[in-house]
Formats: structure tokens, C-alpha cells, sequence
């Protein structure tokens, strides 16, 4: 068996007396995977690897990523912070976490990999009562567990969910996409359960009393309703009796982007449904959401679907 030895800085990694450390911006930024030209929301497949080797190099992606350990033993580096798993282990990778993995074993070295964009857990009437359980997957300074270990989960339903979420998605059968989703929701409502349980302090809502929450929520159902118009964050800072600078701070700390970016986000989702039931054209649908060209609707369009409005629109038009 041939087992391949590579130095740590060819991988972006720096050895020192109290571990393993990726060096500033020495990793690659993975994009999303591509069914045809349309962005999966999810993916699955199986990483293996025969002996000690690198299994993954350092990288980053938007996606949310559990990883299932079938077989062997791996040190994974997330952030910069060491951990190890083996056989039975479950990892949780939250969005845009670097991350590496070596594996241990001499002999097989198999895990299964699921990776899922955040959106699956968004509506556009967002309430930031289900923000509360989003945040800890999406906001990579989180300090929740990231490994659960085998002893804590083999009786459980993780193990069929991780081999649901697999078939769904390898066999592809008529309404595949719906039994992914839900099986997704079910693994992390029994993570959040399991936390729930052991009064885990995700640190998420430091800046959210109840007042807080009522304010921006407040934002929130003024967006839905008034998404098409010309609405600004110091308006949203006024309608909160918040400082524009104080409003701006916490909305991208919660939501983990601006509020331009939120807002051409919803817009983005209001205009799917247009491409896809109506007669508009690109222009008519980009003045409808509330975008004043169709060239920076166009651009937004492509930077959140990573598709253009018109191929959207002919793959997806009832």
C-alpha cells in the first residue's frame, strides 16, 4: 500500500508546538455544486481513502456539511481548532468554517458526506423566532459541539437519517428533493433537541431581548409587505428608534449579511415565482421586486442562484 506524505505548508497549514494551524488565507473556496446549469441546494456522496493521508484540503463553502464516519479514524482542523473522530462519529461543519481532514487508519478510511445550502432553512417571511435555531449552523464563530460521538447517537435516528438522506438522493425517485428536505430537518431538530437537553449555551441571542425581537420583527413583516419599494436601513433604524449605525451592526450580526443584501435577497425570491407563473419579461420582473434595471437584477440574480433570471425561467416555467 502506497501512502502519500505531503508537508502541512503545502496545505496551507503551519506546525506548532500546540498543533496544526491554517495559514492566513492559504485555502481554496469551494463553489456550489451543479446539477446541469441549476445550483444543488444539497449534495451527498462518499469520501474514502485507503491508509493516513489528506482526505480534504483546506477549504471553505457556503454550504452547511455533516460528515458520517463509516469506517477508520480522521483529525479534522475546523477554524483552526483540532478534533478527532472514528467509526460511528458524527461531525457538524457550519457555513464557511475552514476546514481540513486527514485520515489515521492504516486500512479504510470511509465517510459519508452531506453538504446543504442554509436557504433550505429560510423562508421570506423570516421570523426570528426559527432565526434562533438557525444562527448556530450559520455563524462560523459558534461555539456548539461539533463532534458527536458514536456512544451519544448510535441508538438514535441519526444513523437512518444519514442513510435516508443518502438513498433519497442517489436513487433520485419522484419527490426525492421533499424527502431530503425533510430528513434534513429532522437531524437538526434532534441536534437542537439534544442541545436543548443539555441546557447548552449557544451564545446566540446576546443581543436579542424580547423589545429586540418585536423591533425586528417588525422589519421583517414591513419588508414582506413592501419589499417592491425604494426601502432603506436608516428608514428600518428609524421604524426600530435605533441609531442607523446601531441598527446596521445588528442586523448583520444576526442575519450574517447587510441589509441591502437581505433585501435584494428577498426580492430574489419574490421574483422566482414570477419568472415561473407569469408572461413577464426580465425587465418587467426585475421593476416588479423592486429593482430599478434588469442588469443589477440580473447580476443579483446570478450571485444568489448562481443561474441567470432567463435560464431560470426556461428550465423552471410551468
Amino acid at each position: 500500500m502506497k501512502v502519500s506524505i505531503i508537508c502541512p505548508w503545502e496545505l496551507g497549514l503551519q506546525v506548532t508546538k500546540k498543533g496544526i494551524y491554517f495559514m492566513d488565507k492559504n485555502y481554496y473556496v469551494e463553489t456550489r455544486d451543479m446539477y446541469g446549469q441549476t445550483p444543488h441546494q444539497f449534495s451527498t456522496h462518499i469520501q474514502e481513502a485507503l491508509g493516513p493521508q489528506i482526505m480534504v484540503h483546506a477549504h471553505i463553502h457556503n454550504y452547511i456539511e455533516i460528515i458520517y464516519a463509516l469506517s477508520g479514524k480522521y483529525r479534522i482542523l475546523l477554524d483552526n481548532k483540532e478534533y478527532s473522530f472514528s467509526e460511528g462519529d458524527m461531525v457538524l461543519i457550519n457555513s464557511n468554517e475552514i476546514h481540513s481532514i486527514f485520515s489515521l487508519s492504516t486500512g479504510s478510511n470511509q465517510y459519508v458526506v452531506i453538504k446543504f445550502d442554509p436557504e433550505i432553512f429560510y423562508t421570506t417571511a423570516q421570523s426570528l423566532f426559527e432565526m434562533k435555531y438557525i444562527m448556530p449552523f450559520i455563524l462560523n464563530e459558534s461555539t456548539h459541539q461539533k463532534v458527536f460521538p458514536k456512544e451519544a447517537i448510535v441508538d438514535t435516528v441519526i444513523p437512518g437519517l444519514i442513510s435516508n438522506i443518502s438513498n433519497e438522493f442517489l436513487n433520485k425517485c419522484y419527490g426525492y428533493e421533499l424527502a431530503v428536505r425533510a430528513n434534513i430537518y429532522n437531524l437538526f431538530l434532534f441536534i437542537l433537541r439534544s442541545w436543548n437537553e443539555q441546557n447548552a449555551n449557544l451564545d446566540i441571542n446576546m443581543h436579542l431581548n424580547k423589545d429586540m425581537v418585536i423591533k425586528f420583527q417588525t422589519v421583517f413583516d414591513y419588508i414582506e409587505d413592501n419589499y417592491q419599494d425604494d426601502i432603506t436601513a436608516l428608514e428600518m433604524a428609524q421604524l426600530c428608534n435605533l441609531s442607523y449605525s446601531y441598527f446596521s451592526r445588528l442586523f448583520t450580526r444576526i442575519m450574517k449579511i447587510n441589509f441591502r443584501a437581505y433585501l435584494n435577497y428577498v426580492r430574489i425570491t419574490k421574483s422566482e415565482r414570477l419568472l415561473t407563473s407569469t408572461d413577464l419579461n426580465i425587465t418587467e420582473v426585475a421593476l416588479q421586486v423592486g429593482f430599478s434595471t434588469s442588469s443589477y437584477f440580473i447580476q443579483q440574480f446570478k450571485f444568489y442562484k448562481d443561474i441567470t433570471p432567463k435560464q431560470y425561467q426556461i428550465k423552471y416555467k410551468v
